[in-house]
């Protein structure tokens, strides 16, 4: 029996998207009654109609204790000839009247999530969490190990909820010849789908340094081919100095 961390006080808001589910290239659930469940504070989970399920739910037999939800049963699904093993929980016990008919599916184990008519990526998108992409004149330079890798009057500053501001660069104001792509891709929920990039200075490899969205989410379509670095593996300084 696995047991998740303790949660207290999860709050539960319904939710009035479509939201769909595909496993093997069909729809596992399609629902416009979804709830929103913070089973942590920083982003929500999908919690489901079982009657808005398409796909079959075999019990594994298993369960899954949470301190705040109750005692969760571990189903398979079924679906298109695949099989996502334990995807789905249901607390038909839970102290929390609001989710005992509804049933979480693991989001890494489907195929593809859509709002709407849009696939989502990595979680569900907080109705909380916003951005504004912003113009700067703020002065950004960059170095690593003492060299100046990009220099910046023209950045696009990026603000999300919870996060500490991005800097993103024009290509043109950054040493393209130090970088090159890395092989990581990541996803983000609000923005897209970012490729990393990594920089070669005199001859030692800095791997992923930097990423970029080719082609962002269109709430985020402002920093589209921009650069941004990490402060944590480059120099970063703005001026006015933050602080």
């Amino acid at each position: 029996m696995a047991t998740e961390p303790a949660e207290q006080h999860p709050r539960v808001e319904a939710g009035s998207k479509r939201i769909r589910a595909f496993l093997g290239g069909l729809p596992v659930v399609d629902t416009v009654r979804p709830a929103l469940v913070w089973e942590i504070p920083y982003y929500p989970a999908y919690y489901l109609p079982a009657a808005d399920l398409r796909a079959d739910l075999e019990p594994t037999g298993r369960t899954r204790h949470s301190p705040a939800l109750g005692e969760g049963q571990l189903f398979d699904v079924r679906s298109g000839g695949r099989t996502a093993q334990g995807a789905a929980v249901r607390y038909p016990d839970s102290p929390v009247a609001q989710l005992r008919d509804l049933v979480r599916l693991d989001w890494d184990a489907m195929d593809a999530w859509f709002e709407e008519d849009e696939e989502v990526f990595v979680h569900p998108r907080s109705p909380y969490t916003r951005i504004d992409i912003l113009s700067s004149s703020r002065s950004v330079r960059v170095e690593i190990e003492g060299v100046t890798v990009a220099e910046s009057s023209s950045p696009r500053v990026l603000f999300e909820t919870g996060l500490p501001p991005r800097f993103y660069l024009p290509k043109t104001d950054v040493r393209l010849d130090l970088l090159e792509p890395g092989e990581t891709v990541s996803r983000c929920p609000y923005k897209g789908r970012a490729e990393h990039l990594s920089a070669r200075i005199d001859g030692r490899l800095h791997t992923d340094v930097a990423w970029t969205y080719p082609t962002p989410l269109r709430e985020s379509a402002a920093i589209a081919g921009l650069v941004c670095f990490y402060d944590s593996r480059a120099d970063v300084t703005v001026e006015p100095a933050r602080g």
